[in-house]
């Protein structure tokens, strides 16, 4: 997704959520900074991880399912990229299992986000304006290939690939770089885990968004399937 699509997208999520456009693009710049000597991975290289067929691991992913996808061949021969979205990425990693792409705002164990990078993730770092003190608690600790990302305007360093939430930006990213057969697992829009000082109303609203960014954006030549 380009930007000229997403941004209005963008502007009515910020409406309807009340959010504030600056606060991003502040959280954007100090991820920029921070992030100024990291192993920032270019759209090609990206581009060279994502086939026709992606696997995104959400939220609710169980240990089961975790062990599940730990069984499908490791790197290069893999059939389908591994696009880890947040805190799944805790139960994969805590199952050995190491993601081929991290979707992240570092919500979540930062430590196992961490682990995976070091172990081959490529790690997209997304900047929001409520999380800022995760930016400078973590941002420069992945010492794999990273890329940053923001939901405001991108730059030359900065990405916007569309997506709002880790779960529907790891699609959106899939879908922008030629993936076909997306098949999510660990996804429920209609029932989110509770997570300690989060705001259930607020979150079944983000993920109101996120179920229309993935299904109701959903180009006709992409098949998504829920597991």
């Amino acid at each position: 997704m380009l930007f000229c699509e997403w941004e209005p997208v963008y502007i009515d999520i910020l409406k309807d959520l009340r959010m504030d456009r600056t606060s991003d693009e502040a959280s954007a710049k100090l991820l920029k900074m921070l992030t100024l000597n990291s192993n920032m991975i270019s759209d090609d290289e990206l581009a060279s991880l994502i086939g026709n067929g992606v696997i995104v691991a959400g939220g609710g992913v169980s240990g089961c399912e975790a062990k599940l996808l730990g069984m499908a061949p490791k790197g290069p021969a893999r059939k389908r990229t591994l696009i880890s979205a947040g805190s799944a990425t805790d139960v994969l990693v805590a199952n050995g299992v190491i993601p081929d792409i991290v979707v992240t705002d570092l919500d979540g164990n930062a430590e196992l986000q961490k682990k995976a990078s070091s172990s081959g993730s490529v790690t997209m770092i997304h900047a929001h304006g409520d999380n800022s003190h995760l930016i400078m608690a973590h941002a420069k600790d992945f010492k794999g290939p990273i890329m940053i990302t923001t939901q405001s305007a991108p730059d030359m360093i900065l990405c916007n690939f569309g997506g709002f939430t880790d779960g529907d930006r790891a699609v959106c990213t899939a879908r922008h770089f030629g993936a076909k057969d997306i098949t999510l697992i660990g996804f429920d829009f209609d029932a989110p885990s509770d997570k300690p000082g989060t705001d259930p109303e607020m979150k079944k609203r983000k993920l109101a968004w996120a179920k229309r960014i993935i299904h109701g954006m959903n180009p006709p030549d992409v098949t998504i399937t829920s597991l």
